[in-house]
């Protein structure tokens, strides 16, 4: 499932990092931080790959 807006795409980013050690998890803020608790690296990596272009800045 891809990213809906630039600002999930960079939370998702943030977490993929954090998840794989390249972050410290407690960096994290807002939804980044519950991104990485609750979801797959698998989820992450196509949350944080989603090309920006036509992307909303933020959701909704």
């Amino acid at each position: 499932m891809p990213a809906k807006s630039k600002a999930q795409q960079e939370a998702a980013g943030a977490a993929l990092a954090a998840k794989r050690g390249e972050r410290s998890k407690s960096s994290l803020r807002g939804a980044s931080k519950e991104m990485v608790k609750s979801m797959s690296e698998k989820q992450l990596k196509e949350f944080a790959h989603t090309k920006q272009k036509n992307l909303p800045k933020k959701k909704g």
